[in-house]
């Protein structure tokens, strides 16, 4: 296996479109190492990401929003009360993922980039709006995060492609989002559904919103609909009835040891319910 520490993005894209056998990118390395642990994947090429200046670094954009480094452990979100305020749902997802020795090495990257449908951090991600920064061999691009994953352990990045940020939006005014998952143990668990709702309030109705599912099709989801019926409510009753609804009818799961598609199905709109009541009540300033 050939080790690379390259400096800059543009030298780490530059080697994996070089690269003729196997290649992987290490930030946090707790999907990686465990797959080559397990035989499942030997590479001749590992790219060493974490040389490069900036990885490590959670940042201020100009307009208010955040630039997550692609080396950020899960453990440094946790810390970063500023970022936590602005967006809870996206770093508690990010804290639920493994044992506290994952969460020191775990990165949002990571965990976009390892294509599991069931990934804790990416609804989170999708929900919230957030980009990516790709770089390739053309040079860097942004595109919306949901765009990335393309089926498990797939993503949508062409050869000698990587992600080198993420970036969350302004959080604004009067807004909110959250994350829940449905697992069978108490922690340290694969999500059987997940789901995250972000929504922004006009006094007491939500002006816009957007939800997504996990684990529930062969990617990550954004569900349109499911935003459509709560936008322009107070979250009442009926909104809350018919965002349920609208989350169990985009539903498209599988059925496995770990839950059948009716259950996942039926979570998912449970899930989604409780999801924006939690959205609804930080948006409105009440700790939840």
């Amino acid at each position: 296996m050939r080790y690379h520490t390259p400096q800059t993005f543009e030298d780490a894209a530059r080697i994996a479109a070089g690269a003729a056998g196997v290649t992987r990118f290490l930030a946090g390395g707790t999907d990686v190492l465990v797959q080559m642990r397990s035989g499942l994947v030997l590479p001749d090429d590992m790219i060493d990401l974490k040389h490069i200046p900036g990885v490590r670094d959670i940042a201020r954009t100009a307009d208010g929003g955040w630039r997550i480094g692609v080396a950020v452990s899960g453990a440094e979100l946790g810390e970063h009360a500023a970022l936590k305020a602005d967006w809870p749902g996206v770093v508690e997802a990010m804290e639920l993922i493994g044992s506290t020795q994952v969460q020191g090495r775990a990165t949002l990257t990571g965990n976009l980039c390892n294509g599991s449908p069931a990934a804790d951090s990416v609804p989170g991600l999708v929900a919230a709006g957030a980009m990516v920064t790709v770089t390739g061999p053309s040079g860097s691009r942004d595109v919306a995060v949901e765009t990335i994953p393309a089926g498990p352990g797939k993503t949508a990045l062409a050869p000698g492609e990587l992600i080198s940020a993420i970036t969350l939006p302004p959080r604004g005014a009067h807004g909110g989002d959250a994350y829940l998952r449905f697992i069978p143990r108490t922690e340290m668990d694969i999500a059987v559904v997940g789901c995250a709702v972000n929504l922004v309030l006009d006094g007491d109705q939500i002006a816009s919103a957007r939800v997504a599912l996990g684990a529930v099709a062969p990617t990550v989801i954004l569900v349109p609909e499911a935003a459509a019926a709560i936008t322009g409510t107070a979250l009442d009753a009926a909104a809350l009835e018919a965002l349920a609804g609208a989350a169990s009818a985009a539903a498209r799961p599988i059925s496995d040891k770990r839950g059948t598609a009716d259950f996942r199905t039926e979570v998912a709109g449970v899930l989604a319910r409780r999801v924006a009541e939690i959205a609804y009540a930080r948006a409105k300033g009440h700790a939840k």
